[in-house]
């Protein structure tokens, strides 16, 4: 009882109930207004054949008086059909015609009878009545003439119009039981499943997912977009455990040499030279902390979103041009040759700062990593291909394996596991945090596929053209 319940408050059920009532409302109004404008038309016909029938009669009445009258209506009388003949006496006795019986005050008004009565034909049995239109005529010796017709056959018509209403309704009334049934049991079916699944995600377990069976109706498109979501949530947890591990990992060391090296300064003796010495050293090693605290930060504040209200028109030409001016003389000085190719007027929507910071990094790390052959180079390069800004930052240093492409772009992720360059590991993160803010992706190329020694590393910012 408690699963019919379950399934009479599905959705599917009261929108199955809701359609077939009202199909059956708008069928009843439908037989209604079809079977007054059928009874409307048949009593015109049987007005008109009356009134036919009538003159008729009035002509042989006119023609040969009573008698003549009387003649007329026996001949008309004992022809096959559904015409009613009867001529009566002032007292409401029949004298002539086919009916043996009527039902008291027709004759008593002259006209068209208001109302169907019932009669008696000539030969039948006490217990058969038929119903009957007519329009009566007072003759001018007091005698009543009436001509009708039998309305039997409309209102058998009637009768098989509402007959086979009650069997429509039924139908779909049966019908309609059978949609509730399959359909809210297979709708029940399909939420219990989606309620152990959520159950065991509910217990933990995040790498379950909603089922999707294909049929592309409102459950799939709910279970696709709750499992995109559970998906994301799954990558967001995994990224915070990756990111828990990289900050533990990456963080004890330079703690633990800040811990060491005041621990050395309080023990030494070397004087207020050594103690200054330590000192500096020390709040190096807590700039670099804060260093990495900020980019955290900042990543996780680009991820959110709330950088978003900055927005506005920035020009990414003058933006890049500045900033490969900037480090031009750093590459210089490692022998670095820094090349820019900007496209002129390519302004997109977005926040300056986050924009510059990624550059920046994009150009900080290809100039630590470009240190391949003999000649190394660096090129910044703008441009706008099919609606597209392509920002790209490319060197010709040794490159990322394509199968650690991906991890690069992780936290804490890097490829020098002896961390001997400096760095934390949070560059890449930022830019293609800083990407997806302004609607873009991150994408990591060979510069050079041909040098198989030192391909390089093409680091490109696709972002939505000029709005």
């Amino acid at each position: 009882m408690s699963r019919l319940r379950a399934m009479l408050s599905t959705t599917a059920v009261r929108l199955s109930a809701l359609y077939l009532g009202l199909f059956a409302l708008c069928a009843i109004a439908l037989v209604f207004y079809v079977t007054a404008i059928s009874e409307g038309m048949q009593r015109d016909r049987t007005q008109n054949a009356i009134a036919d029938e009538l003159r008729v009669v009035a002509t042989a009445y006119r023609r040969s008086g009573v008698a003549g009258l009387v003649r007329v209506i026996e001949r008309r009388s004992r022809q096959p059909g559904a015409n009613l003949y009867a001529i009566a006496m002032p007292t409401g006795d029949l004298i002539a015609g086919n009916i043996a019986a009527l039902q008291p005050g027709v004759l008593d008004q002259e006209g068209w009878t208001t109302l169907p009565f019932r009669y008696q034909r000539n030969g039948d049995t006490a217990d058969e009545q038929h119903r009957a239109l007519a329009q009566v005529v007072f003759l001018p010796n007091g005698m009543r003439l009436m001509v009708g017709r039998d309305i039997g056959e409309r209102e058998q018509v009637r009768g098989l119009v509402r007959q086979a209403l009650v069997i429509a309704l039924a139908i779909m009334f049966a019908g309609a039981l059978a949609i509730w049934f399959f359909v809210g049991r297979r709708a029940l079916k399909r939420i219990d499943h989606m309620s152990e699944a959520s159950k065991k995600i509910l217990a933990g377990d995040l790498a379950q997912r909603l089922p999707v069976n294909g049929s592309g109706d409102e459950f799939d498109r709910l279970s696709l977009s709750l499992n995109a979501m559970l998906g994301r949530i799954e990558r967001l947890n995994e990224g915070l455990r990756q990111v828990s591990d990289n900050i533990a990992h990456d963080l004890k060391t330079p703690l633990t040499r800040l811990r060491n090296r005041a621990e050395a300064a309080l023990a030494g003796d070397g004087g207020g030279d050594s103690h200054r010495e330590a000192l500096e050293q020390m709040i190096a090693d807590s700039d670099q902390l804060i260093r990495t605290f900020n980019a955290l930060l900042m990543i996780s504040r680009v991820e959110s979103g709330s950088s978003t209200a900055q927005m506005s028109d920035v020009d990414l030409s003058g933006l890049a041009s500045d900033a490969a001016e900037l480090y031009e003389p750093l590459a210089e000085e490692q022998g670095i040759r820094l090349t820019a190719r900007i496209e002129p007027g390519v302004t997109i929507r977005g926040n300056r700062e986050l924009l510059a910071q990624a550059l920046s990094n994009l150009i900080d790390n290809a100039v630590k990593y470009a240190d391949g052959g003999e000649t190394p180079e660096i090129a910044v390069t703008l441009t706008r291909e099919r609606g597209e800004v392509r920002l790209a930052v490319t060197d010709n240093g040794p490159g990322i394996p394509p199968d650690r492409r991906e991890d690069v772009v992780k936290r804490f992720v890097r490829l020098d596991e002896s961390r001997s360059k400096p760095g934390t590991g949070l560059g890449l993160s930022l830019v293609q945090a800083v990407a997806a803010l302004h609607g873009g992706t991150l994408q990591l190329h060979d510069a050079s596929p041909e040098d198989r020694d030192n391909p390089g590393l093409a680091v490109i910012m696709v972002l939505p053209g000029e709005k």
